[in-house]
């Protein structure tokens, strides 16, 4: 196949200057600096930008934002419980979900460098599956650029809202590659049968689970504890994921020494927002027994929360500052938890600067990848799947 395009001295995560042969969605090749030729393939000047991976949102609620809508006051009670009664009663004068809100967020996306995102889309009794189908098609409508991976994700409880489990069953169904669960003692105050009912869906269809787990302490572990045990009952090892998961970070160092050996053999990984004001994950630890740990931005000015703008860097920073990193390798290291190293989380074998990759690419001008990280620099051009998306920081497609 030849070179559909050269995109001209970029110097790949810091390294000498390069050229980026891309053919068609993927990199054909990484040359020296003005070394790739191709008859009548176009050449992009890359003017010695830094090129990063493309960023990859291993948590997001694509369904739910009002971004670059009229702002909403938050108006919610400060509980779980409470943000889902508030966002139930609210939803449907903001017209959430829909195709043009998913569009804005994902362009928003986009304009700041992430090409791949792992969403949970709300599945309920009121709902049904017309957030996923909203999802689908706004992914459509721009073109596949952006790669999204969808959970069907039970917001408002799975055993306490009976028909939820066969709506999950359904979402498997016409494809979804991940079901979701939501706090099995804290909102379903039966852990032991959201459980069963979740994993009786894994073992049957083959879906990954993401499980959202805000309870924190003893409770959130024991329930961290069941997980695992079912994970291996089942042989779902490397389908589950915990998403926040902040009592892992809340219990003993005794006691995350004991645990993490336990959710390695289960391939359980992790992913996390690093709110502010939450205990630090055990990052090294995990990263050393061969756990994934993904970043994502959470909900982005939705009925939950008025913050966020989708910038996976700026969480990966957030990341960095919260859990104390400050030398090279450990900067670079947060950079790479937002993009390469989240390849799973998008059922990708691998995701970098290499021949092979999904062209996903993404030039700022920074000295290296920590200064990247530290200084947030605009997105000067972005490439998804062989397509330059964004020219000059602004989305063109």
């Amino acid at each position: 196949m030849t070179a559909t395009w050269i995109l001209r001295n970029v110097r790949p995560l810091g390294a000498a200057a390069s050229d980026i042969v891309i053919m068609g969605e993927s990199i054909g090749a990484v040359v020296p600096a003005g070394t790739a030729t191709a008859a009548d393939a176009p050449v992009v000047d890359g003017r010695g930008l830094l090129a990063l991976p493309g960023f990859i949102n291993a948590h997001a609620h694509v369904d739910k934002s009002w971004w670059d809508q009229p702002w909403v006051s938050y108006g919610g009670v400060p509980s779980t419980q409470g943000r889902i009664e508030h966002e139930r009663a609210h939803r449907d004068e903001l017209q959430i979900p829909s195709v043009g809100g998913v569009e804005k967020i994902l362009r928003q996306f986009l304009r700041h460098g992430t090409t791949a995102t792992r969403s949970h889309v709300d599945v309920d009794l009121g709902l049904g599956l017309r957030g996923v189908e909203d999802v689908l098609e706004a992914g459509r409508n721009l073109g596949g650029a952006i790669e999204i991976e969808i959970v069907a994700f039970p917001q408002d409880g799975v055993i306490r809202r009976p028909g939820v489990v066969k709506l999950l069953e359904e979402a498997a169904s016409m494809g979804v590659k991940n079901i979701g669960g939501l706090d099995p003692a804290g909102i379903d105050r039966d852990p032991v049968a959201q459980l069963d009912a979740l994993f009786d869906i894994v073992d049957r269809t083959g879906v990954g689970l993401d499980i959202h787990l805000h309870d924190g302490g003893e409770l959130g572990k024991f329930q961290i504890e069941l997980i695992a045990d079912r994970t291996l009952a089942v042989g779902a090892q490397g389908r589950v994921n915990v998403a926040h998961g902040f009592a892992l970070g809340e219990i003993s160092d005794r006691e995350q020494q004991e645990l993490l050996p336990r959710l390695a053999e289960a391939g359980i990984s992790w992913t996390t927002v690093a709110p502010v004001r939450t205990a630090p994950l055990p990052w090294r630890t995990m990263r050393e027994s061969g756990m994934g740990l993904g970043l994502g931005t959470d909900g982005i000015r939705d009925l939950w929360n008025p913050f966020g703008d989708g910038d996976l860097l700026s969480v990966a920073l957030t990341f960095a500052r919260l859990h104390g990193m400050r030398t090279d390798d450990d900067l670079a290291r947060a950079v790479s938890l937002a993009s390469t190293e989240a390849a799973p989380f998008v059922h990708r074998d691998q995701h970098d600067l290499t021949a092979g990759s999904r062209a996903d690419i993404v030039l700022v001008d920074a000295q290296n990848v920590p200064d990247a990280l530290v200084l947030g620099p605009r997105r000067e051009t972005v490439v998804a799947g062989g397509r330059v998306v964004v020219e000059d920081a602004q989305v063109v497609i």
